[in-house]
């Protein structure tokens, strides 16, 4: 089979992957993206995602520079106010509420959230759009051999593709990560996450919240209205047994369980999607490059979904590779650029990824002493005004080494 020439070839076409192919791709460079798995884009197929995901503000930057924003604005919720609530009392009842505001350091809200099958429907037509994107759906990555100058991939169907720089975008479990051999350090917490949408009659009024007790947080993520009420995205974390154990109840059962979790944040919440079991894992590669691969996403790091940190992380991978692409597009994919990335982004992956850790771990708490702990932290963290502007900023992507957005 012959052998065809590009700029860049991407290992997966999830919401990572094809957010890199049309970023790369509205550059100017040649791009060819493979997949096993064609997108799911339709809300009721059989696979389709249905899990959000929240866009912080500097993400907007590069999906305005990948062509995607105002495709993806019309279907976007704002999420103005981050709310912090601990439910860790004798009763499952709101006894500590504080509001995180946007407008306490930005004129823009904190970000908008997203339905995740949206998304790949956007972005796929988005890639259709563009001459130089090749998004081969239905074949992904089965091998490679690097050179200093070049990168020599083999695909699931015979395919033969030289490139100049690779991208893993395929995930937790990369192929491509696997077969360059970088290690992982992986972290189990025994945990699960059931994800589901919510109608309810109060209002979200764009507000973001998560809501502390035991197993971990109960976030409502905003979503755009559905049949004329309130909707939400719901990231239920709990132990792996009782996260299988509500995900099976009746729906009924389920929806007093999961009002009762809210703290009553909404009033009565009902079902609006059916509900689908994660697993939490914290997950670090030893490098995120090596001759002639690039790791973002999934590929180089797994956090637990708390604070939309993410994919806001692996969206400010893509762009700082982007940047360094741009700047020297004659170098792409050498041993000096791959070098700045990893320099670039590493030590930060690793702070948020323990700074997560840390947040996942005390949402967990379950002994009374621990729970009125972390309330008291909400407090403190909420009471002293730049220590709290100083963490909103950090949530948003402002580097924790020099305050600087990576972007």
């Amino acid at each position: 089979m012959e052998r065809q020439d590009t700029d860049i070839l991407i290992s997966g076409g999830g919401v990572a992957g094809l957010t890199a192919a049309a970023a790369f791709g509205s550059a100017g460079f040649r791009v060819i993206c493979v997949d096993p798995a064609p997108p799911v884009t339709d809300e009721t197929a059989a696979g389709a995602d249905l899990r959000t995901t929240a866009f912080l503000q500097p993400a907007r930057d590069l999906l305005d520079r990948a062509g995607l924003w105002d495709r993806l604005a019309p279907f976007a919720a704002p999420l103005q106010i981050m709310r912090i609530v601990d439910a860790g009392g004798d009763a499952p009842d709101a006894r500590v509420t504080r509001d995180f505001n946007a407008a306490d350091i930005s004129d823009a809200p904190f970000g908008w959230n997203l339905s995740n099958w949206l998304l790949r429907r956007e972005m796929a037509a988005r890639l259709a759009e563009l001459d130089t994107v090749d998004f081969r759906a239905g074949v992904g990555f089965k091998s490679l051999l690097t050179r200093e100058g070049e990168a020599l991939v083999t695909l699931s169907n015979g395919a033969q593709v030289r490139a100049q720089l690779v991208i893993a975008a395929d995930g937790r479990d990369s192929p491509v990560r696997q077969a360059v051999g970088i290690d992982v350090k992986t972290t189990r917490y025994g945990q699960k996450a059931v994800t589901f949408a919510v109608t309810h009659e109060a209002p979200h009024n764009n507000v973001s919240t998560e809501v502390h007790r035991t197993g971990g947080p109960f976030t409502l993520v905003p979503l755009p209205d559905l049949d004329g009420k309130p909707c939400s995205a719901v990231v239920w974390m709990e132990s792996g047994p009782e996260a299988l154990r509500l995900a099976a109840l009746q729906a009924a059962d389920f929806e007093a369980a999961a009002t009762t979790r809210s703290a009553g944040t909404y009033g009565p919440l009902t079902l609006a999607s059916r509900r689908m079991v994660w697993p939490i894992i914290s997950q670090r590669a030893a490098r995120m490059s090596c001759e002639r691969v690039a790791l973002v996403a999934e590929a180089a790091h797994v956090v637990p979904p708390i604070g939309a940190q993410g994919l806001n992380m692996s969206l400010a991978d893509m762009t700082c590779l982007l940047d360094l692409a741009v700047a020297s597009p004659s170098t792409l994919g050498d041993r000096k650029m791959l070098d700045a990335y990893h320099a670039r982004r590493h030590p930060e992956v690793v702070l948020r990824v323990k700074g997560v850790d840390a947040l996942n771990r005390a949402s967990i708490a379950g002994s009374p002493m621990l729970r009125d702990l972390r309330a008291k932290g909400i407090e403190a963290l909420y009471s002293v005004a730049p220590l709290r502007k100083t963490l909103m900023q950090m949530g948003l992507g402002a580097s924790s080494q020099s305050g600087s957005h990576n972007t």
